[in-house]
């Protein structure tokens, strides 16, 4: 399976992940900030500083999903763009999804379902939009 890494389009994989990290700065700074914060337990608390942990985390991590995704994309031999879509929903859904609750459902997240509700999305969107443009760009 692991032969498929000389198969993958780097450019796609490049692109998938700045798009999928763009969207990232727009959804958990724009469109969910307020509702985040109320999630995190932190509403009127001002924002912590961004540190280098803060920003390249994410990077890395939606990285290393994009790669897995890739992986997997070559690995299936998913050529259509509807097999892409249900394979970043199942992945998206199944895995992103599911992983985010999961990490929520614990003392240190006041509101935990709150916070899977705001954040689960992003990653479906995030998975959809990655394995299409891998697809697309196979």
């Amino acid at each position: 399976m692991f032969s498929v890494l000389a198969d993958i389009n780097w450019a796609a994989l490049a692109i998938a992940v700045v798009a999928s990290f763009l969207i990232a700065g727009v959804w958990f700074a724009v469109v969910i900030a307020k509702p985040y914060a109320v999630a995190l337990g932190r509403a009127g608390a001002p924002a912590p500083a961004s540190t280098p942990v803060t920003v390249l985390g994410p990077l890395l991590c939606t990285l290393a999903t994009v790669l897995t995704s890739a992986v997997l994309v070559e690995a299936l031999d998913i050529t259509g763009i509807g097999d892409a879509v249900v394979f970043g929903l199942v992945v998206g859904v199944g895995y992103l999804g599911a992983m985010t609750f999961q990490i929520a459902i614990n003392p240190n997240f006041p509101r935990p379902l709150y916070y899977g509700v705001l954040n689960a999305p992003y990653f479906v969107i995030t998975s959809v939009l990655s394995s299409v443009v891998l697809v697309a760009m196979r």
